[in-house]
């Protein structure tokens, strides 16, 4: 599709944050309350381009809209390739709107060194945005990569006493994974005659690949994209690197930075090696479902409240996997729904253990208790998010896991069964969590706890808001979303139920 008035939306949202990142830098370093207002000014200037591309995306147009591409290594047949369709189109928005609302939370959080920090932010928001747009395979590894090392020099600066050993472990992981997807994507350039063109690999690739090479092909990119998720048992990096983390960093790294690796699974894996997935559908929807009951019941043994929180996003993960591997429609749109949902519910608990933490310097769940009688603006807000978390109906989480059970269990009604029983764990560890926050005896006597203020209400508003306008009016989303999904689940993409081919 043509740019509107020869506009390069696409390149302007993803370099926008790189190039105010250089004018951030620029600024005197003393100047913190300066150096805040032209980052959140950036972020939303960013986050309104993403409501224009938004509001100018056409659903009933199949394929890659707003498309960008020139030569980048002309001589190696490597290209500039940019475009959106209805899978990344709610993770770019999804995407500006958690980095605004992060840097906003971070305005008083961040003492130190303010400027390195929010350059680091800005530089980070390029490398996600670049991730979903890119439809080069050479391209989305850089884009892949130069997500990671902000991540981690955010999480290793700014982090909890642990924060240097949460850095190298979440770093050694995803490095590891990432080299695996760079052989992958190199061998695909060479069988695709010398192209790393997505599109262009998806037209002449099928049928030329040997079973066997698509096998090896499918377990690099999946177990680049599994560490990233994460799924179990690759997943010991992500407790570590939550619970360290400021309270922006873990909405970040669990609201966008995990969904790259399930938006991997869904622009590679699945189009690109389709007759690898009778036999690799199995083995992932039994990590997925490993994931949910295993991250729930850690969840509901965790005393650190943040840790909790951390643990329940290897549960959440494991239903988009499930969904997105049952491999048609109603749970891959759910999948993809479910993303975002989780981007909003869990960055939305992220922010408000993080209010707790600022007051109280405490995460740990028996320090609390009655908080609900002191400040019960915070409670009201963690009561719905945890309520959206849990799949309330009425909210957005609802929506996301009721289509990815109904898909699951047109397939196979025992996963959907073992699915479901995650859904009542899940209850039973935000509700505990709950409890034992905002009711019971009054922990706090010594008057150190004030409720939000009007700057943390500013920033968990549109999540609650989002959770009602996605629970309520879910068409608005699945409108932009189903057409990329069954134009992907259609059978000549692939053709295939759990362990037999069609």
């Amino acid at each position: 599709m043509s740019q509107p008035l020869g506009f390069p939306l696409l390149s302007v949202l993803i370099f926008l944050p790189a190039l105010w990142a250089v004018g951030v830098a620029l600024l005197p370093r003393e100047r913190h309350d300066l150096i805040r207002a032209v980052a959140l000014l950036g972020t939303l200037a960013v986050f309104g381009l993403s409501l224009w591309l938004w509001f100018a995306f056409r659903p009933e147009v199949p394929g890659f809209q707003f498309a960008e591409q020139t030569p980048w290594v002309a001589g190696l047949g490597i290209s500039y390739h940019v475009g959106v369709d209805g899978i990344s189109l709610p993770l770019v928005v999804l995407t500006t709107l958690l980095t605004l609302l992060a840097v906003l939370s971070s305005w008083k959080a961040i003492q130190e060194e303010v400027k390195t920090y929010m350059v680091l932010m800005l530089l980070l928001e390029t490398g996600m945005l670049g991730v979903f747009l890119a439809l080069d395979l050479f391209l989305f590894y850089v884009f892949w990569e130069s997500s990671l090392i902000p991540m981690a020099l955010v999480i290793g600066r700014w982090g909890g006493e642990r924060r240097i050993y949460a850095a190298i472990k979440f770093l050694l992981f995803t490095l590891a994974g990432s080299v695996l997807m760079l052989v992958a994507a190199i061998v695909l350039y060479l069988w695709g005659g010398n192209t790393s063109d997505l599109p262009q690999l998806l037209h002449t690739l099928p049928g030329r690949l040997p079973f066997a090479l698509q096998a090896w092909l499918f377990i690099a990119f999946a177990l680049a994209f599994a560490v990233k998720v994460p799924l179990f048992p690759l997943h010991t990096w992500l407790p570590a690197a939550h619970v360290e983390a400021p309270t922006a960093g873990s909405v970040i790294l669990a609201g966008v930075l995990l969904k790259m690796g399930a938006y991997g699974y869904l622009r590679f894996c699945i189009p690109l090696f389709p007759d690898v997935l009778p036999y690799a559908v199995p083995w992932l929807s039994i990590l997925a479902l490993i994931g949910i009951l295993y991250g729930a019941l850690v969840a509901l043994a965790q005393e650190d409240i943040k840790s909790l929180v951390a643990y329940s996003s290897v549960a959440h993960m494991g239903f988009i996997i499930l969904g997105i591997f049952a491999l048609n429609p109603p749970a891959m749109a759910g999948a993809v729904l479910q993303m975002v949902n989780h981007g909003l519910s869990t960055g939305g608990l992220f922010l408000l253990v993080g209010v707790l933490y600022e007051r109280l310097h405490t995460r740990q769940m028996r320090d609390f208790g009655g908080l609900w009688a002191r400040v019960p603006i915070f409670g009201s807000f963690f009561i719905l998010t945890a309520l959206s978390s849990a799949g309330l109906p009425g909210t957005n989480g609802f929506v996301g896991e009721f289509t990815i059970l109904l898909g699951t269990f047109q397939v196979n009604t025992t996963y959907a069964a073992l699915a479901t029983f995650g859904i009542v764990l899940a209850a039973w560890y935000l509700l505990t969590a709950v409890r034992r926050t905002l009711f019971g005896p009054l922990a706090l006597t010594d008057g150190r706890l004030s409720d939000m203020n009007a700057r943390e209400v500013v920033v968990m508003l549109p999540i609650v808001l989002l959770f009602f306008l996605i629970g309520l009016f879910p068409n608005l989303f699945f409108e932009r979303i189903n057409p990329a999904v069954e134009a992907l689940t259609s059978p000549a993409v692939v053709s295939v139920t759990y362990g037999e081919v069609e």
